[in-house]
């Protein structure tokens, strides 16, 4: 509640990019703490401050939030399910914030959610995606779906893998109504890849990269 309050009054009032971000960021460092996880980050020095991207990562729970939003130290908007919008407090902080919606229940809808995800991107914001589309049932990576690609390729902005490890241990997808488990998390932050060094067809190639690079910080 606290959250929703901070980021839907800074936004309206205070500087929207700060607020959208940042109170999610304390929220994320402040459950990460309380709950003793240890953190291990590497592979920021292949980020350039001035630089906006597509981060795509793997989904293996539910802490993969906090370790993205605590600890990438990049401002961005998330791509995320239309459902999460519905739920109590969580839909009107999104809202606020201008995450975007993915919603794919009719053409419209989709059309929508690339018009947003474009007008993000074209303001010179980064964006965070999970490309498998929802969290994994056994720890392990799923099929990745085009649209993120898609887009980097359209617009020319790099994309940057992301590998997480150690979520799905603190907490699965079937346990999200059990207590958090201590287990160490770690985020790898890879080398850009960029979508100009491949062809205007080469979608599935950028696709299969995408996937080897996460998948070997595993």
């Amino acid at each position: 509640m606290v959250l929703t309050w901070a980021t839907v009054i800074g936004t309206r009032f205070g500087n929207a990019d700060f607020w959208a971000y940042h109170p999610g960021r304390i929220w994320s460092k402040i459950v990460v703490r309380i709950l003793l996880l240890r953190i291990h980050v590497e592979g920021r020095e292949h980020l350039r401050p001035d630089e906006q991207y597509i981060f795509m990562s793997n989904h293996q729970g539910a802490f993969d939030i906090f370790l993205i939003y605590g600890y990438l130290n990049r401002n961005f908007k998330w791509m995320m399910k239309y459902q999460l919008f519905s739920i109590p407090f969580v839909g009107a902080t999104c809202r606020a914030a201008r995450h975007i919606s993915v919603d794919k229940r009719s053409p419209q809808k989709v059309k929508k959610t690339y018009d947003d995800a474009r007008e993000v991107l074209s303001n010179g914001m980064s964006i965070v995606m999970f490309p498998e589309g929802s969290r994994s049932r056994n720890g392990e990576m799923g099929m990745f779906k085009r649209g993120g690609f898609l887009l980097a390729k359209e617009l020319n902005i790099p994309i940057v893998p992301l590998t997480i490890k150690g979520s799905y241990e603190v907490m699965s997808k079937d346990k999200d109504m059990h207590f958090a488990v201590n287990r160490p998390l770690r985020l790898t932050i890879h080398e850009p890849i960029l979508p100009s060094s491949y062809g205007d067809k080469d979608i599935k190639e950028l696709m299969a990269e995408t996937f080897s690079v996460i998948h070997s910080g595993l």
